[in-house]
């Protein structure tokens, strides 16, 4: 039963998407915040993205059932029952965790919460990954507002430093899942979904891919302008240059090994960012 409601809430990318929001109230000048509030702020973002992805798997349970990758769903498989009462649940998650981050933290926390599930629930799932390959870029809005919802509880009024953070996980999402669309291309397309792959073909997917990641490098270096040490570029340049090379070889051989290891390869990047990141914070400042 556990495993179902990791599954169904999508706590995996969860913890990926608090991990943002500690990230940006990491690099975010001014007073640190005190443990308990650190807490809250974790466990808020987490909650407004498990409501996120639960209402995710609810709206897609026709489209999942078509996908071998997700018709073992517990919306799918009936474990649990799609009706009124798991929108009840979503739907009080995702109003304790922005009333509580808007109680204990600031509003522009609160609110970048709820901007970050409604991103993901309605903006992608309901209103654009059914109708357009350019879903996944507005999706990645989502782990952006989760940034922003950590720098706000530290200073609601931002800075360069979480804003340029919030963008790099704005690009770093559309190579990273147009590389698993492209290892998967035959399942989006049986299921309806118009993933990059689908419209423009692999290579013409593994081109963009490459741009995306070109700029997503690019973006994450600038943050060494504001200050930080070579602890962070050396996060920045071993991760970025191994999703470089890897995106390269997608390029060159648009296959489903290359797209998987391309996928892989951006789950390094961001992991040894965000870990020069932490230790940035830590050691450096």
């Amino acid at each position: 039963m556990f495993r179902q409601y990791i599954d169904v809430f999508k706590l995996r990318i969860g913890l990926v998407i608090t991990f943002a929001a500690l990230g940006g109230m990491a690099i975010t000048p001014g007073a640190s915040l005190p443990v308990w509030k650190i807490l809250v702020l974790a466990l808020t973002v987490l909650m407004g993205s498990a409501a996120a992805g639960a209402f995710n798997q609810y709206s897609e349970r026709d489209m999942d059932a078509k996908m071998p990758r997700t018709r073992n769903r517990p919306f799918v498989t009936g474990y649990f029952q799609h009706g009124l009462k798991w929108l009840a649940i979503i739907g009080l998650l995702l109003l304790v965790a922005v009333a509580s981050a808007a109680y204990v933290l600031n509003a522009m926390a609160a609110l970048n919460i709820f901007l970050g599930a409604f991103t993901y629930a309605i903006v992608y799932t309901v209103w654009l990954k059914r109708r357009t390959w350019l879903n996944i870029v507005f999706g990645g809005l989502a782990g952006s507002f989760a940034v922003l919802a950590g720098a706000a509880a530290v200073d609601p009024s931002f800075g360069p430093l979480p804003g340029l953070l919030a963008l790099v996980l704005f690009l770093w999402t559309p190579p990273h899942f147009w590389s698993l669309a492209i290892a998967l291309r035959d399942q989006y397309a049986a299921a309806g979904v118009p993933m990059l792959p689908v419209v423009k073909g692999d290579h013409k997917a593994a081109q963009i891919i490459l741009g995306h990641t070109i700029l997503l490098v690019f973006v994450s270096l600038m943050p060494m302008y504001y200050g930080l040490s070579w602890i962070y570029l050396a996060g920045a340049l071993s991760g970025g240059g191994y999703f470089l090379i890897k995106s390269v070889q997608l390029v060159q051989n648009p296959t489903r090994k290359t797209a998987m290891s391309n996928f892989f390869a951006s789950l390094v990047q961001i992991s040894l960012l965000m870990f020069a990141l932490m230790l940035e914070v830590l050691f450096a400042t």
